[in-house]
């Protein structure tokens, strides 16, 4: 059992990897023992990735590059591969969100959340995917949405990038899994980060909307997802290809479940 989710011998990239989800996920796969590097465009942030990670008494590779930009991303994953080795595990995990209502929004902000959320996973696997296929062996995970199935008020841009990025996932896989590359998604649902603190309150609509509609009866923990991202680049997964597994309290499973009026008594 412990060998089937052994990382030991593997190179791991969580891009965007220096805080919240993203995080939670490289320390985990370093634990288990997994040469992790990560990326992101703050300096400062990777510093304190660095930090977070001494603490622990764990190793990370963090560098700066532009995910949307193919010649720095070329330059930064042959860093990567001549530092630390090839990468054997991708998670494009980057990703920006704008809230803003569709008559509001300029069609620069759209593109730009369509760069980060599903041209940046393009981009990024089109480089490391040649080094899978030559060693017949790969692991590479999209981190999608809850709303890669479905919309909200004022996400547009996010929601498109997220569909897009559960489609591109199910392309990889039908393109690559004959190489021994799984391809899959991660939909995580309304998780308890530093971005959600302020909405998290008692009180505020939006923690009365979650509590009330999740059947788990909680927002999620980084570590929740993160745990499904191990599972998905371990050998554990090895005959799981094309698939979006939602990490969401079962939210998705009822989306009119209120908490009370549908237990049983």
């Amino acid at each position: 059992m412990e060998n089937l989710f052994d990382l030991r011998g593997k190179v791991a990239l969580v891009t965007g990897g220096t805080h919240g989800i993203g995080y939670a996920i490289a320390l985990l796969f370093a634990k288990a023992g997994a040469k992790v590097c990560v990326n992101d465009l703050d300096e400062n942030k990777l510093a304190s990735c660095s930090d977070s990670f001494r603490k622990e008494g764990m190793e990370v590779y963090t560098l700066k590059f532009n995910v949307t930009d193919e010649a720095d991303v070329d330059r930064g994953i042959s860093l990567i591969e001549k530092n630390a080795g090839p990468v054997d595990i991708l998670v494009n995990n980057a990703g920006i969100i704008k809230r803003i209502p569709i008559l509001g929004m300029e069609v620069s902000d759209f593109r730009q959340v369509l760069d980060v959320d599903l041209v940046a996973p393009l981009i990024v696997s089109k480089r490391v995917a040649p080094g899978m296929i030559e060693r017949r062996s790969g692991k590479i995970i999209n981190m999608c949405s809850m709303m890669s199935v479905y919309g909200r008020n004022t996400v547009s841009a996010y929601a498109s990038a997220k569909g897009g990025l559960k489609l591109l996932t199910q392309n990889m896989t039908c393109e690559w899994a004959k190489y021994n590359i799984q391809v899959n998604g991660i939909g995580p649902g309304y998780i308890a980060t530093s971005q959600t603190a302020p909405i998290r309150e008692n009180g505020h609509p939006f923690n009365d909307l979650v509590m009330t509609r999740t059947p788990a009866g909680r927002w999620g923990e980084p570590e929740d997802v993160a745990n499904a991202a191990l599972f998905l680049a371990s050998g554990a997964s090895n005959f799981v290809n094309g698939h979006i597994l939602y990490v969401d309290g079962g939210i998705l499973a009822n989306f009119g479940y209120v908490k009370g009026e549908n237990d049983l008594q």
